[in-house]
Order: C-alpha cells, then sequence, then structure tokens
C-alpha cells in the first residue's frame, strides 16, 4: 500500500480482543473502539536486522497498522489505546472506503532508566486516495527514519530539521500552541474592555506574546 520495501511485509491480522486484552479498556473507550475499527491488520515490519539499520536509542521497531475504520471517523484514545497495547511505535494507515490518511505518534521515554514511554501527540496526514501515498524510509538509523516520518506527516508544523532537534521542535509547537492561545483569549478581551487604560494594558501585554511566536 505504501510501497514499503517487501521485506518489511507482514499481513497479519490482529483479533481487536487482543488489544483489549491487553489493556482492559473501559466499556466506553471499548464501545468507540468497536463501533469506530472494522479491522486492525499488522501490515510492516520495520527493524534493524530486517533493513540494514542502525538501531535506534528511542526507537528499536516501526510497525504499520492498517487500520479499517466503520465510518471515516477515528477517536484520539482509540489509537492512545492501541499504541499502550504494542510497546514499540506505530506508523497508523487509517483506510475508510477509498481514502486513506496516515498518524503517527511522537513518543517520549519517560525517564533514562525506564523503558516505557508516553505519547505527546499525533500528527497526522490529510485524507488522500488510496494508493496515492509512497512512503521512502530515510535515514542510517530507526531514530532517523523515525524522525524524517514524523516530519513528513506534520508537514511544515514542525519547523526546521537542521536547526532543531525532534524533541526540541515538537516542544517549541507546543509552546507556540499555548501561545497562539493564550493571544486569541487576549484579543477576546480586549474586544469586550471598555476602559482606555485597561484597553491599553491588555494591548501592550499582546504585543509581548505576539513577539513570543
Amino acid at each position: 500500500m505504501l510501497g514499503l520495501p517487501s521485506t518489511t511485509e507482514l499481513h497479519r491480522r490482529i483479533p481487536k480482543q487482543t488489544i483489549y486484552d491487553k489493556c482492559k479498556p473501559s466499556p466506553v473507550l471499548k464501545k468507540a473502539f468497536s463501533a469506530q475499527i472494522a479491522s486492525i491488520h499488522w501490515r510492516n515490519k520495520i527493524a534493524p536486522e530486517i533493513l540494514n539499520l542502525a538501531a535506534g536509542k528511542e526507537v528499536r521497531e516501526l510497525e504499520v497498522f492498517e487500520l479499517r475504520l466503520n465510518d471515516g471517523q477515528m477517536d484520539e484514545a482509540v489509537l492512545r489505546l492501541i499504541d499502550r497495547a504494542i510497546p514499540y511505535h506505530i506508523l497508523f494507515v487509517l483506510v475508510w472506503e477509498d481514502r486513506m490518511r496516515l498518524a503517527l505518534a511522537y513518543k517520549e521515554t519517560l525517564d533514562a532508566k525506564s523503558a516505557g514511554v508516553r505519547v505527546k501527540r499525533y500528527y497526522y496526514t490529510d485524507w488522500m486516495a488510496v494508493g496515492e501515498v509512497t512512503l521512502r524510509l530515510e535515514g542510517l538509523s530507526m531514530d532517523a527514519v523515525f524522525e524524517n516520518l514524523v516530519r513528513r506527516i506534520a508537514g511544515g508544523a514542525l519547523g526546521d530539521a537542521h536547526t532543531s532537534t525532534l524533541r526540541e521542535s515538537v516542544a517549541a509547537q507546543g509552546r507556540r500552541e499555548r501561545i497562539g492561545k493564550q493571544i486569541a483569549a487576549l484579543e477576546a478581551k480586549i474586544r469586550r474592555e471598555k476602559q482606555p487604560k485597561k484597553k491599553f494594558e491588555l494591548v501592550q501585554q499582546l504585543r509581548v506574546l505576539q513577539t513570543l511566536m
């Protein structure tokens, strides 16, 4: 589907019950999972021993899961459930009728002594025609391959890879988004403010925030 090397292909179906057994989802989440996902297939396994890549410090393997959707809806909590159940990084191929989109979680190691990871955020492509996307695995290590995939799926949201690490880029994007929300709230407050002195003070605060974007 993505033009990945044939040596990575697996084509194994994963029963939903496997996910339920590993994560014990709440009844509400289990209902959403069942309603939104028609089937799960493990399509590819990208690993050092398969593609002659150097092992990564953060990324051991990258799995490609195809999720067939019932109605095109996908709650992020459902993706998080699968990511909790599978101890590797996962590239999701979300398929609905004749369209598809890619989803990939950026994860960070919990601490230096822990093997666990935490999902920080998901990145998505737009919806495209099935078969429209071909992925090239760029990089000499698993970490590099993963970073390049995240940056491609995120589009221009993460800035220049030559000036910051992936961790720094994700953190900077988070800061920009938080500041953007503060700016929007302050602009709304300025529009409502009637007292000239108070409005002037708010405008000065706004200008400071705008310099941080």
